[in-house]
């Protein structure tokens, strides 16, 4: 989701940076005796950015390039074009239930699809056409779909209606407290708190974790006071330890955090020979999977582009 130029994140860190070695098999709820592959090749021109995975094994990817969204079968590799895009950018993908819900970047929109067919349940403009807009990102909660607008000082409320209906429009929040807009990629990855009372985005151009209430009051947390995680991207919350990725650094942070997402210390960062500038991050039979967006690499209508699985640090 970002393309500035990584600037001194990792300075005066104490923490080594692990690189992990060949990744092993995927665990998965039943044996198996063939490991899932630990590298997913996606088609010439891709240029993935958001990866999404819900309770089977089928990773979902978007393309920057006209919105596509790629179906794969995690045990095979194998994929196909799930959902024709819009001709702009897929980016953060989130499913929920039978729904797949994508931030249209540039667009300044978002869509929901129905995850059995593909199909467009439902367009949504947050940004008016004309206005500088970059939806970044999303989480579901339980009652509504959240998105951040990377150039804007707002996240876009999807709230949920009875048995889930979706709503006819989306709810603009305004992001207040700690948050200011500064130069570059603002509000990226975004998830909730460990007790599910708030959400935590990453300023990418900053490095800052902010744990922000649904009425949008965001909170600096306290990382320490040299503490940075610039260039951070997608995000992933497992218990009471957030995953970050930090894309042109090519590693995962892992933070621990208090119950309340107000505060967390950095306590490693793991990196991988196969990391190409990875984006956001999805878990399956305890592995990540990362989309490589090569940012560094010109596109080109034959690039090469993939996903790679590896252990959860």
């Amino acid at each position: 989701m970002l393309r500035r130029t990584f600037a001194n994140a990792l300075l005066g860190t104490a923490l080594a940076v692990t690189v992990a070695a060949t990744p092993a098999a995927a665990a998965h709820s039943k044996p198996s005796h063939h490991p899932f592959p630990s590298t997913i090749t996606l088609p010439s021109g891709f240029q993935p950015e958001g990866i999404a995975i819900g309770s089977k094994p089928f990773a979902y990817f978007g393309s920057r390039v006209d919105g596509d969204i790629y179906r794969v079968d995690l045990r095979t590799g194998k994929g196909r074009t799930f959902s024709e895009g819009p001709g702009t950018a897929s980016l953060g993908l989130k499913v929920a239930g039978d729904r797949l819900f994508v931030a249209g970047g540039a667009g300044g929109d978002a869509r929901v699809l129905d995850l059995r067919t593909g199909e467009v349940l439902k367009s949504y403009q947050l940004q008016p056409a004309g206005t500088t807009a970059f939806i970044n990102d999303v989480i579901v909660t339980r009652d509504a779909a959240w998105f951040t607008d990377s150039r804007n000082a707002v996240l876009f409320k999807l709230p949920f209606g009875r048995h889930g209906k979706l709503p006819e429009r989306a709810v603009a929040v305004p992001l207040t407290g700690d948050f200011t807009l500064a130069e570059g990629n603002n509000a990226n990855g975004i998830t909730t708190t460990p007790d599910g009372r708030a959400l935590i985005i990453v300023q990418s151009n900053t490095g800052s974790l902010f744990r922000v209430s649904y009425s949008g009051v965001a909170r600096k947390i306290d990382l320490g006071a040299t503490e940075t995680l610039v260039n951070g991207d997608g995000l992933w919350i497992k218990g009471r330890i957030l995953y970050a990725v930090q894309n042109r650094a090519n590693v995962i942070a892992k933070v621990e955090l208090d119950r309340a997402g107000t505060a967390g210390t950095v306590v490693s960062r793991t990196g991988n020979p196969a990391f190409d500038v990875p984006t956001t991050i999805a878990e399956y039979g305890k592995r990540f999977y990362l989309p490589n967006a090569r940012f560094t690499t010109p596109p080109t209508p034959e690039t090469p582009y993939n996903a790679v699985a590896v252990p959860i640090p």
